[in-house]
């Protein structure tokens, strides 16, 4: 009898599903706009897979969709993956169009570092990071860093899950690492974590969170999310929890840092290179609200973006054999014949002959963008080349994970997991414009961290699929999460083994 009772309430609740879905879907397949609500009610319907839904829509509008948000709440959004509003918006008329007031406000936890800076400080910040990150020091600290890291590190654990026989959560492991990585460089400490004990990371367990809140921010009406911060509930509890958290860790590297430059009489040079803070600090940049903003900021360009791709990137090689097939067929034929079938390390020199490694992580990165989303805020009313009018109210917002998705941007073949897209026909590297490749962003806020991340990506993939086999575990569910970076919802769970004795 409970069993029949059961089969009725799962019977009504699949019909309630039904009817809720259609009563919040436009025909055309639009979200619907209510009267009051606007389109909020489907927003957050569709919010667990926002950005498959964001696909849908571009697809179906040709490029380019006004969501009407609540009467009470600024919340007009015009998204658009057409190329030609990407090029007007973020290179030819860039000036029109800053990050806005509202990205501020969502992203208040970064401060004014680099993400949230605009006009002038943005020049100044850019200007200061762009001779930093191409400083000749910091270079051969990258190197040596990256290389450390993957030896002593990444191989000790991979090597330990082997002998174990153990399931492996890949996209942890590769959080630790690129914020061990991103620590030493940023701060010139290495907190440890890529271990065989997988300590727990109070300072990676609160960027995660801060994503999440943030997310939230932009579904969410203004009045209520500020309401819920007044309140210190919800979403804005976890954030305001993280935020201390980061100070906290932020405010001991300063402190550190600063007693460890104060009882020597000179910083000596030494062909090792040195870390962004110690390059800030014996410039003269001493405000703590600058350092602490400034540190964050890299922290998550170098943790999130790199450990993301990489996630994304060997369980596309995995589903994709031929691929795999290629990659070893070509770092194979950098290394000496003696050293063949050899358990080794890459030399930057080695990784930047991997042509159709860049390959494939470029399409990756186009398949799944690390930051799905970029929004704009117009300073002065503007007609964009699709004809849409924008004014200073509304937000104006790109999904990269959309854009790789639509024929008439990609091609028929935009779906597949395809390298040889991003290959000449004379074997090098096929330059694509920004606009309809927006992976380190377009425009004057180009990435300047674009090499850092392919130096550390390629050292992390070239070791992996020359030394392991990667068996990725059968019955998980593999989607992006909704958050502002994409990661896995239920992380990326393998078994690994040495191809090499």
């Amino acid at each position: 009898m409970s069993i029949v009772g059961l089969g009725y309430i799962e019977i009504f609740l699949a019909i309630l599903c039904f009817f809720l879905f259609h009563s919040l879907t436009h025909p055309k397949g639009y979200p619907k706009r209510w009267p009051i609500v606007g389109m909020l009610p489907s927003i957050l319907f569709h919010i667990k897979h926002i950005h498959d839904r964001l696909t849908v829509i571009m697809t179906k509008s040709g490029g380019t969709f006004v969501s009407k948000g609540p009467l009470f709440a600024k919340m007009d959004i015009l998204a658009t993956i057409d190329p030609a509003n990407v090029h007007y918006i973020m290179s030819q008329n860039f000036m029109n169009f800053p990050k806005g007031r509202k990205f501020k406000e969502f992203f208040d936890v970064l401060g004014d570092g680099i993400f949230n800076a605009d006009m002038d400080l943005w020049k100044i910040q850019r200007k200061t990071t762009r001779s930093l990150i191409t400083h000749q020091q910091f270079y051969k600290f990258l190197i040596k860093t990256s290389r450390e890291k993957v030896e002593k590190g990444l191989i000790h654990v991979l090597d330990h899950v082997c002998n174990k026989g153990v399931i492996v959560d890949l996209q942890d492991l590769f959080q630790r690492f690129t914020f061990d990585t991103t620590c030493i460089l940023v701060t010139g400490y290495d907190p440890g974590c890529v271990s065989i004990d997988f300590p727990h990371v109070p300072f990676s367990k609160a960027m995660d969170d801060a994503e999440e809140a943030i997310l939230f921010r932009h579904v969410i009406p203004e009045p209520i999310w500020k309401l819920q911060r007044w309140l210190g509930i919800g979403e804005e509890k976890k954030l305001s929890k993280a935020w201390e958290t980061m100070d906290n860790v932020i405010g001991n590297y300063i402190s550190k840092k600063r007693d460890e430059l104060t009882k020597m009489d000179e910083v000596e040079e030494n062909d090792e290179g040195f870390d962004l803070l110690t390059f800030y600090l014996k410039e003269g940049h001493c405000d703590d609200k600058f350092l602490r903003d400034t540190i964050l900021n890299l922290m998550i360009a170098g943790r999130d973006t790199t450990s993301s791709a990489l996630t994304w990137f060997i369980w596309l090689v995995t589903k994709n054999p031929q691929v795999e097939k290629k990659l070893r067929e070509e770092i194979n034929s950098i290394i000496p014949k003696e050293e063949n079938g050899k358990f080794r390390v890459f030399s930057v020199h080695e990784l930047n002959k991997l042509v159709y490694l860049h390959g494939a992580l470029c399409e990756s990165l186009r398949l799944y963008p690390p930051v799905p989303f970029q929004h704009k805020e117009p300073l002065e009313e503007d007609t964009l080349p699709s004809g849409h009018k924008v004014h200073p109210k509304m937000m104006i917002l790109f999904s990269l994970y959309a854009m790789a998705r639509v024929e008439s941007i990609w091609g028929k073949d935009c779906l597949e997991f395809k390298p040889e897209r991003w290959i000449s026909e004379t074997g090098t590297i096929k330059h694509e414009p920004s606009y309809k490749f927006m992976a380190f962003n377009a425009g004057p806020r180009t990435c300047l961290g674009k090499e850092v991340a392919f130096t550390q990506m390629k050292a992390v993939a070239a070791t992996i699929i020359h030394n392991y086999k990667v068996e990725v575990v059968e019955g998980q569910t593999i989607e992006p999460n909704s958050s502002i970076i994409l990661y896995m919802r239920y992380g990326f769970k393998v078994r690994i083994s040495r191809r090499w004795t």
